[in-house]
């Protein structure tokens, strides 16, 4: 199960919503082994593309940086769907490559950057396999 704040569940769609008709991802970082979401952290799509996500190689490596000099790891990793739904495509199911992770999607398919339904989901991805897990949403962390 993921538990994750209210406060980042908003931001994560937030940023779904600002960079429609383009997929957003980021991550959410937490202190290692704890499991615990804390620092949101938008990333830029290298790819700009409505159908598909890539993190830049430059500020992917600056994060890994980041993250380990503050002790913290993926917790979530997040990206929308903009025309499908909140579910990992074969390209998302190749690139999962953090087994510890929440894989997060939200899909803006239905209102694209306009307040409305929208579908938040998460996942755990390991060796291919998908299973979709229960989200609880928290005040604080």
């Amino acid at each position: 199960m993921l538990t994750i704040t209210q406060e980042l569940h908003d931001r994560i769609v937030a940023h779904a919503r600002k960079d429609h008709p383009d997929e957003a991802c980021g991550v959410i970082a937490g202190p290692v082994g704890e499991g615990r979401p804390e620092r949101f952290i938008p990333m830029l799509n290298a790819a700009r593309s409505p159908t598909f996500y890539e993190f830049d190689s430059a500020d992917l490596l600056k994060l890994y940086r980041e993250m380990d000099d503050r002790d913290e790891e993926p917790v979530v990793i997040y990206h929308s769907h903009t025309a499908t739904e909140a579910y990992p495509s074969r390209t998302d199911i190749t690139y999962a490559n953090e087994p510890g992770a929440h894989y997060v999607l939200v899909s803006t398919a239905e209102t694209g950057n306009e307040e409305g339904p929208f579908s938040f989901r998460s996942f755990r991805i390991l060796d291919g396999e998908v299973s979709e897990e229960e989200v609880k949403l928290v005040e604080t962390s």
